[in-house]
């Protein structure tokens, strides 16, 4: 019976001596006026020494919210242990597109993830400050603005990514409130560049990004990002391109989101050899 109490106590060490630590934080925005919740999730044994880690920033889909991913999947608290990464869940919005609206003071998005969200995490957490440890990606809407923003902020984020991105704003401009973010596209003015990613990727950039992309085919958006990874092809744009048999769900989010994080692991590696 002895033996058996030890090594069940061994066993419940194991499992909870690296339990990943989850925080609800609110961090306000200048840009909007107003706080918005975050969930940041950083493993456990993190508290324990001076350790800096890399983060990733992992965005959600329209209609979520800052708590679908640790919600639909908590498999995220072991990924942080495994890849030894801090994850941030910032809010988007309803509908916020990640984008700085053009009539809609309060949906600046784009200032609030790429600066005001970061600004607070690297002020609060350990993490490393260095454009080769921070990633940024989500899905749907959320992948939309993985890529949009890390690219555009290329001098910030190093990686960015994708799953089953809604890559063509243009293509969807009548649906997910789109329209009312970006304001009026007949105008003379209105530049598709300014807002979708499959339109400004012709633009040049700043800094060599590590980008993947992952879509089901059986996607809604499966088209958009076909077009999306054949013309990086064409630009000679290096990146990992997925797709997979799977439909616009979260199975497929969350099977896709481990492959992202393993990818993304990887890049933050380089730091080891510099």
């Amino acid at each position: 019976m002895a033996k058996k109490i030890l090594l069940y106590f061994f066993f419940c060490k194991s499992i909870f001596c690296y339990a990943a630590k989850v925080d609800t934080v609110s961090i306000y925005s200048q840009a909007m006026q107003q706080s918005f919740k975050a969930v940041v999730i950083q493993p456990e044994t993190l508290q324990d020494d001076t350790t800096k880690l890399p983060v990733v920033y992992l965005l959600h889909g329209y209609s979520g919210n800052f708590s679908n991913w640790i919600t639909r999947v908590p498999a995220l608290k072991n990924y942080v242990d495994h890849f030894q990464i801090i994850i941030v869940c910032p809010d988007g919005g309803y509908s916020g597109w990640y984008i700085n609206s053009s009539n809609d003071i309060h949906a600046q998005y784009e200032t609030y993830i790429s600066t005001e969200v970061p600004i607070y995490i690297e002020k609060h957490y350990r993490v490393i400050r260095d454009r080769r440890a921070r990633a940024i990606t989500g899905l749907s809407m959320g992948g939309h603005g993985g890529l949009y923003l890390g690219l555009r902020h290329d001098d910030y984020f190093g990686a960015c990514g994708s799953i089953s991105g809604s890559v063509d704003l243009r293509s969807w401009a009548n649906r997910f409130a789109i329209a009312k973010r970006i304001g009026d596209t007949t105008d003379s003015d209105f530049s598709w560049k300014k807002y979708s990613v499959l339109q400004m990727i012709d633009t040049p950039f700043q800094h060599s990004s590590a980008i993947i992309i992952d879509c089901g085919t059986e996607d809604i958006f499966i088209n958009v990002n076909r077009q999306l990874h054949q013309k990086l092809l064409a630009l000679k744009i290096p990146h990992v391109y997925i797709e997979r048999p799977g439909r616009h769900n979260w199975d497929y989010w969350r099977n896709a989101i481990e492959y992202q994080l393993l990818f993304f692991r990887k890049y933050f590696n380089q730091l080891k050899k510099i």
